[in-house]
């Protein structure tokens, strides 16, 4: 996708409400000095969340000021599912992992939905450690014995668990001219791109998933839809129980509940 011509963006709709989300927001509806600066970085592509700071994730308040990955309402509306599936199977004190944790935000909802879970995070990025416990703290989790390992992948993960989730990166870095350009020049590239195919970390994690399983354990994972199929075969090549891939709001494959 092309840049924005700053000229050209002031006028467009999505600019103009995104203006006043961030003044009600961060300003409450006061045009201050720091506010026009702002919205000129608004006008040059800069995303709202990292300028209001936060963002509103399944009923959580997530910092996002160490520009963490921002969470998206495809993996809020999958999190959402798998919580509610959780319940009605009566597993609310479940052990969970949020891999690939970025901000935290997967794991915070599950914190906030299903009180008796405990839940660890992992995260490659080292600074990102401290968005996650800012995170606990800011939503009051952080008396909930939850770990926050900085781990490549399971690197530093000793613990068993009955439920892995994960949003990975997924994006080929062959697609990297297609992604927004706000995307690529603001966000973290590492949490968005995964070798020529995409699957770069998907294959690994799903190989060593499995040492941190309980017997029957599941994992949720996030995937771009035209992988399903690549995740159906390493499933089955791994020797997972089950696949099954589920679509998001819009329509799309987007994740999948693998059994052990």
């Amino acid at each position: 996708m092309g840049a924005h011509h700053p000229t050209a963006f002031y006028m467009n709709s999505q600019y103009k409400r995104e203006a006043s989300w961030l003044i009600q927001e961060k300003y409450q509806g006061h045009l201050t000095a720091q506010a026009k600066k702002d919205l000129v970085k608004l006008a040059q592509g800069e995303p709202v969340d990292y300028l209001i700071g936060f963002v509103e994730f399944a009923g959580c308040k997530i910092d996002v000021s160490f520009r963490p990955l921002i969470p998206r309402p495809e993996t809020e509306y999958w999190t959402l599912e798998t919580i509610e599936e959780l319940k009605e199977e009566g597993k609310e004190d479940i052990a969970c992992l949020d891999m690939f944790a970025g901000s935290g935000c997967i794991g915070m909802a599950v914190l906030k939905h299903l009180p008796k879970a405990k839940i660890d995070f992992a995260e490659k990025e080292r600074k990102l450690k401290k968005q996650i416990l800012l995170n606990l703290k800011h939503n009051g989790f952080d008396n909930r014995g939850s770990r926050v390992l900085t781990s490549d992948v399971f690197s530093k993960v000793s613990g068993m668990y009955d439920c892995i989730l994960a949003n990975p990166p997924y994006i080929p870095e062959t697609e990297q001219g297609k992604v927004q350009k706000s995307v690529v020049d603001y966000e973290p590239l590492g949490a968005l791109f995964a070798g020529e195919d995409g699957l770069k970390y998907i294959r690994r994690f799903l190989k060593e998933a499995k040492s941190h399983l309980h017997s029957g354990g599941r994992i949720i994972m996030e995937f771009d839809s035209p992988q399903k199929s690549a995740i159906e075969r390493l499933a089955d090549r791994e020797g997972y129980a089950s696949c099954e891939c589920r679509k998001d709001q819009y329509g799309k494959w987007r994740w999948c509940e693998i059994i052990l």
